[in-house]
């Protein structure tokens, strides 16, 4: 609400607000990230009907603020906004602490008006340095960014001879790779990322999900796709904004890896973005010294934090941020247990249930 003449913080649904004023004030921002456009607000609500939201701040009419938001409801008890799910970070946009400070106030009041659980605002955080980054705890999760050269032929040329080898080695493999932005080569996408996602035992995302994104999206969604002969073995997803890169979903099919297929879809992928002018590639979270962390600190890419802070709704707006430890000890508990039962499930058993469990878990 209006604090003085000059400011004002506001919140409605982002079918209320101008969309072209908002994603043009993100394209201009230094800290704005692919997830941070509107797309992926659209898509949330058109594949999984949670509702969009924008808390903004006009300063003498002027928009100085944004922090976007998704409802997510739940199939029992009240729901939660999250800035923003199925993904590392969202958090506010601004062009001062004071513009931060009437976004985060606003967001909670927000929340607190709806009658929801909570409020959860992900942001990244500094750069670590590296002796700081290998000290930090087993759960720790960072953020993995990599800075590009000007062209891929710099890149390739500033990888380890190990590297070299080993993306040469796919290809001698009889691996080849294509980057697509076709509505043809996310079904490809899938096919390889369902079996995937139940090996490792987890829920997967609907199909229309993805071709939401991709129609959201449209040129700025690439599809990077490893083949050996006709057969998909590896495939991953990359957005863009800006100079920026980033990879929310990877996968390969393991029966395949000896032959590195996980390899030659990064290189893809990497070497593509490099050649549009891309300066920074956001390889996503990894929890530290794990084996995603390390395949990514190969490639070139360092740690940042990643700050994820929640507050509870007790019937006011003032709740302070809290910790969620007890909450993620129980799942550390039941995670195992419910990923041994799920791996056991038929493939298509699993892709029909899988969405309708998966618009619920927000990571």
């Amino acid at each position: 609400m209006a604090m003085d003449d000059k400011i004002e913080a506001r919140a409605c649904r982002v079918s209320a607000f101008p969309m072209e004023e908002y994603d043009a004030f993100v394209a201009g921002h230094p800290d704005a990230t692919p997830y941070h456009h509107s797309g992926w607000l659209k898509a949330a609500e058109r594949a999984y009907s949670h509702t969009g939201w924008l808390v903004t701040v006009h300063r003498e009419s002027e928009l100085s603020g944004v922090l976007p938001l998704v409802k997510i409801e739940r199939p029992v008890g009240p729901g939660t906004f999250v800035s923003l799910p199925f993904c590392d970070l969202g958090g506010p946009l601004v062009d001062d602490e004071e513009v931060r400070q009437r976004l985060l106030a606003e967001a909670r009041a927000l929340a607190d008006n709806n009658r929801v659980r909570g409020l959860e605002v992900r942001e990244s955080g500094d750069s670590l340095e590296e002796s700081n980054a290998e000290s930090g705890t087993e759960s720790s999760k960072v953020r993995m960014l990599c800075p590009l050269p000007e062209n891929s032929d710099l890149l390739f040329k500033s990888y380890k001879p190990k590297l070299r080898s080993q993306i040469r080695k796919a290809e001698k493999n009889g691996l080849s790779s294509e980057v697509r932005t076709d509505k043809a080569a996310v079904d490809l996408f899938y096919q390889v990322f369902t079996q995937n996602m139940l090996r490792l035992g987890s829920p997967v995302h609907s199909r229309h999900w993805f071709y939401e994104l991709k129609q959201a999206y449209g040129e700025q969604m690439l599809v990077g796709l490893v083949f050996l002969g006709d057969q998909p073995v590896g495939a991953g997803i990359v957005l863009l904004a800006g100079n920026q890169a980033c990879i929310p979903w990877a996968s390969t099919l393991e029966r395949y890896n000896r032959l590195a297929p996980n390899m030659l879809l990064y290189w893809a992928l990497l070497s593509h973005v490099c050649d549009l002018g891309c300066s920074v590639f956001d390889f996503g979270r990894s929890t530290m010294g794990e084996g995603t962390y390390r395949f990514k600190k190969q490639w070139g890419a360092r740690p940042y934090e990643l700050i994820w802070n929640q507050w509870e709704i007790n019937g006011n707006s003032e709740s302070e941020p809290v910790r969620d430890q007890k909450r993620r000890n129980l799942a550390s508990h039941i995670r195992p247990i419910a990923e041994g039962i799920w791996r056991r499930l038929p493939l298509s058993l699993a892709n029909w249930i899988g969405p309708k469990l998966r618009r619920y878990i927000t990571l």
